[in-house]
């Protein structure tokens, strides 16, 4: 059942649009160095890179189990609460990083409390404190705005991260990521200024909300088309590298090509948004996972070179997180805004489930068989399932099929 937003303060677009953007800008910046520390960590203290590797799987896991919580706790009681309580945590589990001299303890803290962290402070909460703050037909123009943003935050970190760690240490650079997360406070603050809970009014319940999303065949077909996208991405950004350096390619190219996925990812968010206030956005989805199984197949097909391998990292990076505006706007024009933060959130726990088999698929694949031909050929079969899974997606509003049904 949809209900109208609740009474929000009237400001300016841009001004809502910078808040969450920076917000996300922080969040997702400082966790895409996350593997910037691998290395120096685990010669410290005399790591495998297991240890430090199966800690960033159990944030993925964590941030993917929390974030259906987070987003009903920003839906019931306000992004606000989420945003700051998000923030502390997320200091929290970087000092504890810092300070992390075992397996568990680094489990712990770059695991368990981070992970929940990022829960409270990325796109399902800011995406909910947009559902209400910007006009439906703006909506997901503006979330692909903010997707950008995260975007561009993991762009500008990486060197940032890595100018840091060669001049300070990563000790120090942990402290002040700690620091820099408590920016997330001032910018929460500011972002949900006046806001209204989407759900602290009377109405629909949140375990009403998921009987109704359960029932609703097109919120399913979005789970799995999610779960594609976590099973794609991860894949590729973990393994991409180092699928390079065994075909004799220099790690400068698997470096490059990272940042090219980052920095046209920016672009590629930002045009979903756009293109999702002018088309269906479920033939948007469609066409993006369709095109990805296409360049993947093109990329295995074409002699690999290092401009091949640019031109592959560079579409990619175009589709990367061009599916996050359009799926999260897609929620909230067929189930309204009351509860997107718990509904999105959900959708986004798919993605993650996909996220941990992609990597784990990638590398269990890899020593059972030699090679990575196997999960590459998985990755072009889902993208094609995904592709058709979105098609039959009814775009409009629960409201407005009762309406039609009625009359």
């Amino acid at each position: 059942m949809t209900s109208p937003a609740a009474s929000t303060p009237q400001r300016p677009l841009s001004t809502v649009l910078m808040f969450a953007a920076l917000i996300v800008c922080v969040a997702m910046g400082i966790r895409h160095t996350f593997g910037l520390f691998l290395t120096p960590m685990s010669m410290e203290h005399q790591w495998s890179r297991e240890v430090f590797s199966f800690a960033l799987a159990l944030q993925n896991l964590m941030w993917g189990a929390t974030q259906p919580f987070a987003g009903f706790l920003a839906d019931r009681f306000g992004a606000r609460r989420v945003l700051w309580g998000a923030s502390l945590l997320y200091a929290l589990g970087l000092v504890g990083m810092a300070y992390a001299a075992t397996g568990s303890g680094l489990a712990a803290s770059a695991g368990l409390m981070i992970g929940a962290a990022q829960s409270g402070c990325t796109y399902s909460v800011v995406f909910a404190a947009l559902g209400s703050l910007v006009p439906a037909a703006r909506r997901g123009w503006a979330m692909g705005v903010v997707a950008a943003a995260g975007s561009f935050g993991q762009f500008l970190m990486i060197p940032v991260a890595s100018g840091l760690i060669n001049g300070m240490g990563w000790f120090g650079t942990l402290l002040v990521f700690a620091a820099g997360s408590l920016l997330i406070i001032p910018l929460g603050g500011a972002l949900t200024r006046g806001l209204v809970a989407a759900a602290a009014s009377k109405g629909q319940t949140g375990r009403e909300a998921l009987h109704e999303a359960a029932r609703e065949k097109g919120y399913l077909l979005l789970n799995l088309g999610y779960f594609v996208c976590g099973f794609q991405v991860v894949f590729i950004g973990v393994h991409f590298p180092t699928y390079l350096l065994d075909k004799g390619l220099g790690p400068e190219v698997g470096m490059t090509c990272l940042a090219l996925i980052g920095l046209f990812n920016v672009f590629g968010s930002y045009g979903a948004g756009q293109l999702g206030n002018r088309f269906p956005k479920r033939l948007l989805l469609s066409a993006i996972y369709g095109t990805r199984s296409i360049a993947i197949a093109l990329f295995l097909w074409m002699p690999l070179t290092p401009a091949s391998a640019y031109l592959f990292a560079a579409t990619m990076g175009v589709l990367w997180l061009s599916t996050v505006p359009l799926t999260n706007a897609l929620v909230a024009q067929v189930f309204g805004v009351r509860y997107l933060g718990m509904l999105s959130g959900l959708v986004f726990f798919s993605h993650q489930v996909g996220s941990f088999l992609g990597v784990w698929l990638g590398g269990r694949l890899f020593d059972a068989t030699g090679s990575y031909d196997t999960i590459w050929g998985i990755c072009i079969l889902l993208g094609v399932v995904a592709a058709l899974c979105h098609l039959p997606i009814d775009e409009r509003s629960l409201e407005t099929r009762r309406l039609a049904a009625a009359t």
